[in-house]
């Protein structure tokens, strides 16, 4: 055994699966669970998406509430259509690789993939069994994520966290092979199988000094992004943009994930593109990377668990019910059945 590793990875909470991460404070969510009533009370708090964000919501719901501009370019692909189709209305809707492909429905980053040519296309079509999204691949140099929430009954919202995030990669050195760099990375190193799949037919070449090489292409936690605390630029103009992008949406609660070119420009509203956002079931994702002790975080997680509940209160008591158990334990079985999908097909298309 690794001991090394292993004393790494449980010494620094982070890196605990997420069911640990939450143990201590599971009994405040089954609290909630019983003052609501309902083992779905999260299910109100944002109207206008499938269980309120939690799990299992399409990004094509979500693209269609957003004004037009305001995400990329972004098209949908049924398994089993014919591949000379998909070209054409690939080269019908302006596409150029590379681009980026994902399930329309999707979780931690599975199946997330940047496609570099028609080869790479015709695999990942052949060989995934679920619909997915062909969507341009922003260049703008500058990936973030923003925690608002808002009371319906309020003009204004909050911004709880905002953060910088930089995908996992390595750079080289000119004498160590890809895979020796994935050895030694901070991250990588923790996820050894994963990586050696994904990169199987590059790991033996050796990566020229200075050279930058991506191991992921999602910036997520799970597929081991670098966050980077942006909370001393939250301001008045920063929540306004997102005022204004919660309002015509009933986007009350969740996090938004957006490339743009500038904090500045963003904070005008203008050379931004929302990748996608996440409700109820959105992590507020500030307190990773930032020094946060697991108490520290708990606490954070908390405070955002009782804002969560007391909006969808506030929906439930102005005409918005709660799922009923049939309805919402369905649900959860279907969209676990499909993240072992989603982790079974992640494994096998190596594009």
């Amino acid at each position: 055994m690794n001991w090394k590793g292993f004393w790494e990875k449980w010494s620094n909470w982070e890196l605990w699966p997420f069911a640990l991460r939450y143990l201590f404070i599971s009994p405040v969510w089954a609290w909630y669970c019983l003052r609501s009533g309902s083992l779905w009370f999260f299910s109100s708090s944002n109207p206008t998406i499938t269980f309120g964000g939690f799990e299992g919501e399409g990004k094509k719901e979500m693209y269609e509430l957003l004004p037009l501009n305001t995400y990329p370019k972004t098209i949908y692909i049924q398994p089993g259509e014919l591949f000379p189709s998909v070209k054409h209305r690939i080269q019908e809707n302006g596409f150029t690789y590379p681009f980026i492909v994902k399930p329309d429905v999707g979780m931690k980053g599975l199946l997330f993939r940047k496609i570099d040519n028609e080869a790479a296309l015709e695999k990942y079509h052949r060989m995934i069994p679920m619909e997915y999204i062909v969507q341009e691949l922003v260049e703008y140099p500058l990936e973030v994520s923003v925690f608002y929430y808002r009371y319906p009954n309020q003009e204004k919202g909050v911004i709880t966290g905002f953060i910088q995030k930089e995908l996992m990669d390595i750079t080289g050195d000119g004498s160590s092979t890809i895979w020796e760099l994935i050895v030694a990375h901070d991250k990588a190193r923790h996820r050894l199988e994963e990586m050696r799949i994904k990169h199987i037919e590059s790991l033996d070449r050796v990566l020229p000094e200075g050279e930058r090489y991506i191991l992921t292409h999602a910036a997520n936690l799970n597929r081991g992004a670098r966050f980077t605390n942006l909370k001393h630029l939250i301001d008045a103009d920063l929540l306004k943009v997102f005022d204004a992008l919660s309002h015509p949406t009933q986007f009350y609660y969740g996090r938004y994930d957006i490339k743009c070119r500038s904090v500045e420009d963003l904070k005008k509203g203008v050379h931004f593109s929302i990748l996608e956002f996440n409700g109820s079931g959105a992590e507020p994702n500030h307190v990773y990377n930032a020094g946060y002790s697991l108490w520290q975080a708990n606490a954070e997680f908390i405070k955002h668990w009782k804002v969560l509940y007391e909006i969808s209160r506030y929906n439930k008591d102005h005409g918005l019910p709660y799922w009923s158990f049939k309805r919402g334990w369905d649900f959860l079985k279907e969209a676990k059945r499909h993240l072992k999908l989603l982790e079974q097909y992640d494994r096998e298309i190596l594009v």
